[in-house]
């Protein structure tokens, strides 16, 4: 007989003909009705028991959390919550669970804290609030994929292990065949690395940035979507250790062009989840509501969580540069009555997540894009301007997050480029290879990056970015 999925079978119609479904125990009432899910969607499916049928002996191990297979026809429901249910002529154990032990864990049908679900995260997938997550998780990276394709893009896997800090920021975590406790050492007392596996220093990569652009220079538009890394000791709800970016490299592309792509394709993946995630949004939504009646009045969002997709879906982002910006902050009520915790002074700060929300949330009240910003706190590889002192830098910032996308368009001036490198101490012989591309067929080019957790904890409405990725890769914490 030929197993069926759980959302296939809610949304069929009854039928004579038996069906066959396995998936997970979440409640046994009365003896008689059985909850079960199998993770292909947030709703369970009702399996009606005629206990007089069955032996009490095979009941009692229909527990919470056991994983059972049952037989039967889909017939129309004769209780509240759903249309259909299933008959059930025959009901296999396929994996026990101790309800004692059951108890301990996050699968008693308790309510538990995101802190205590992160402590047993190998469990929490069969929580409704993950299964939640990791669906959209899942559809969100599809629609990542299909946009790009969709649009000529080719998507290549740029390398993990990298001997070139793209960032230039130098919060890498190395990567090294050599003994820790007696490493080979030169002859000024260094460790040795052209004793070590690659013969250099190599490190885990914080970006595929670079070695994308080297393919744009031959297909034309490339995308990445890989893990990277960052050795930074960031301990708030907004960083990871390790994480998923999404990054396009456009060649022909100035930064209008990039703007412009970047809110087409995060339109495009937030319509990809109000159209296909409907059951787990209104899920996720309603878990908010709850979280902020705890809240004072003014700490509530002043929109629901599908209210806040379609608030970025139906408004076009506004576009301001960053002296513009600075202009705004410097006069704002937050920061003359210095509410901010970094009070803007003076044209040159490094703007920080409540300075961006402000600008999002209070000020203009649309999703924003910053663009031409300091030459001095962004990275070497950002076109420079003909004032000499802001690069061609673009930022797209979200209400509730701040930034979530990152671009530029790209220094394809060699000289400029040299100049620049030079300026920041990055040796020209690490990327002769970069430098390279100037030289052989120079063009405009741009590109972006996204990274893509913050994306999924935009559309999920979770507060930490620890509980949008499987297994949370933070400071002082590797386990699973």
């Amino acid at each position: 007989m030929q197993q069926k999925e759980i959302l296939a079978l809610l949304q069929s119609e009854p039928s004579p003909h038996p069906v066959s479904v396995s998936g997970w125990v979440r409640a046994f009432r009365s003896n008689r009705f059985i909850a079960l899910n199998d993770g292909s969607t947030i709703r369970n499916i009702q399996c009606v028991v005629d206990f007089e049928s069955f032996k009490q002996e095979l009941l009692d191990k229909v527990s919470v959390g056991a994983a059972i297979r049952v037989e039967g026809e889909v017939v129309e429901s004769q209780g509240q919550g759903q249309d259909v249910e299933i008959q059930v002529s025959k009901l296999e154990i396929l994996g026990e669970a101790n309800p004692e032990e059951v108890k301990l864990t996050i699968l008693s049908p308790k309510r538990h804290t995101l802190e205590k679900l992160r402590e047993q995260a190998h469990l929490r997938i069969r929580t409704n609030t993950f299964g939640a997550v990791m669906r959209l998780r899942s559809k969100l990276a599809f629609a990542v994929h299909e946009y790009f394709q969709q649009n000529g893009f080719f998507y290549m896997h740029t390398p993990i292990i990298t001997g070139s800090d793209a960032e230039g920021a130098g919060e890498m975590f190395r990567v090294t065949a050599l003994d820790p406790v007696n490493p080979p050492t030169d002859d000024n007392g260094k460790v040795d690395y052209k004793e070590d596996f690659f013969g250099k220093e190599t490190n885990l990569t914080v970006s595929g940035q670079l070695e994308a652009e080297t393919y744009a220079m031959g297909l034309g538009k490339v995308y990445t979507f890989g893990p990277t890394f960052r050795a930074e000791n960031s301990n708030t709800s907004r960083h990871l250790a390790e994480f998923w970016m999404i990054e396009p490299e456009m060649a022909f592309y100035d930064l209008d062009d990039n703007m412009d792509l970047a809110e087409d394709f995060i339109k495009y993946i937030v319509k990809y989840a109000l159209k296909h995630c409907e059951d787990d949004l209104v899920f996720l939504e309603n878990r908010l509501l709850q979280e902020e009646k705890s809240k004072p009045e003014a700490e509530r969002s002043a929109m629901n969580l599908r209210e806040k997709l379609h608030f970025v879906v139906d408004n076009n982002f506004i576009r301001v540069s960053y002296t513009e910006a600075i202009d705004i902050l410097k006069n704002s009520k937050p920061n003359k009555k210095k509410k901010f915790k970094y009070v803007i002074e003076e044209w040159g700060a490094d703007l920080q997540s409540e300075h961006e929300r402000f600008l999002v949330e209070k000020h203009f009240k649309c999703p924003v894009i910053l663009f031409d910003y300091p030459a001095t706190i962004k990275a070497f590889y950002m076109r420079l301007n003909e004032d000499g002192k802001t690069v061609r830098a673009m930022d797209v910032l979200f209400p509730g997050i701040g930034e979530i996308v990152g671009g530029s368009q790209r220094e394809e001036r060699y000289e400029v480029l040299k100049s620049k490198m030079a300026t920041m101490d990055i040796p020209e012989e690490e990327l002769y290879w970069y430098l390279d591309l100037r030289k052989f067929g120079t063009c405009v080019h741009s590109g972006f990056g996204l990274g893509f957790e913050r994306m999924v904890q935009f559309v999920t409405g979770m507060g930490n970015i620890r509980d949008v990725i499987p297994y949370p890769r933070t400071p002082g914490n590797a386990e699973f």
